[in-house]
């Protein structure tokens, strides 16, 4: 498999993914709820995968490490930081936009870390993804909103970077003899843990759940398995991490369709202008 079939099948299951959340969101299902199914169900897939294809989870204690490290750094923080920054920014279209963008930092750092090929179109295209992302992005500003807090903006850098040293992380974790199967198992059962304890320190109650929303939360999971493997398949197998992160972020114009058919969201001119330029993006970057 080439690094753009895996990072298009990502793409698909990324809005799969977000169409699903939303839909728990409109149900109310708590979101430490919706979060473990987001991260933990993917365990018992990835091991799956792992035991039919007989991959070697013995990993070295500083390997370990690293991925314990990763998974604060680049996982569990900036989704919390990415949440509050949501929550206290005057529109969340903004905080998204800013956390979203690491794409640029990735790529860059891809060029001085990993010598990673960047050629003239793929630039163009990645400019072109973010500069319209924001037209996707942008929204009426909630200015009634009283939880608005300046801190949003240092909350969604935290995001930006942390997001952005996991995908520059997991390159690096493939340099050093760390697996996919290693990485994919060992960090989502270290931040499941992390959600376990903070939903236990919350005093987040299961019960709450109804039986018919299993089926959704077995869906998330699933469709986050799905995201998460081919992402990380794509990172190890694309000539610079930042176009696996450009197609991820131009998912943004999938989802914004998604939601206005199936759940009435705003469309606006400015929203179809951005679908459109974030599509001609993508094609720049996936066709030669």
């Amino acid at each position: 498999m080439n690094w753009i079939l895996a990072s298009l099948i990502m793409f698909v299951s990324s809005v799969f993914l977000y169409v699903l959340v939303r839909k728990a969101a409109l149900l109310q299902i708590p979101t430490e709820i919706v979060n473990l199914a987001f991260l933990g169900l993917p365990i018992f897939l990835y091991s799956t995968l792992a035991i039919q294809n007989h991959a070697n989870l013995s990993i070295r204690p500083s390997h370990l490490l690293f991925i314990l490290g990763l998974t604060l750094i680049g996982s569990y923080i900036p989704n919390v930081t990415s949440l509050k920054s949501i929550k206290y920014a005057p529109n969340p279209g903004y905080s998204l936009i800013i956390s979203k963008s690491y794409v640029v930092f990735t790529t860059l750092v891809a060029i001085l870390l990993f010598h990673s090929v960047l050629t003239l179109q793929a630039t163009i295209a990645i400019v072109i993804i973010v500069v319209f992302s924001f037209l996707i992005a942008q929204g009426k500003n909630n200015t009634q909103n009283k939880l608005v807090r300046p801190i949003w903006l240092p909350l969604s850098l935290v995001s930006f970077f942390g997001w952005g040293l996991l995908s520059i992380g997991t390159k690096y974790a493939f340099s050093i003899g760390i697996t996919i199967y290693q990485r994919l198992i060992y960090l989502s059962i270290f931040v499941t843990t992390f959600m376990l304890i903070e939903a236990r320190t919350k005093k987040i109650k299961f019960s709450h759940v109804r039986p018919s929303d299993y089926l959704l939360l077995l869906a998330i999971g699933v469709s986050s398995a799905m995201f998460n493997y081919f992402a990380t398949l794509a990172l190890d197998l694309a000539p610079n991490i930042g176009y696996v992160n450009a197609i991820n972020a131009s998912s943004i114009s999938a989802v914004t369709i998604a939601s206005a058919l199936i759940f009435k969201d705003d469309l606006s001119i400015s929203k179809m202008i951005g679908i459109l330029g974030v599509t001609g993006g993508l094609l720049l970057l996936i066709l030669k």
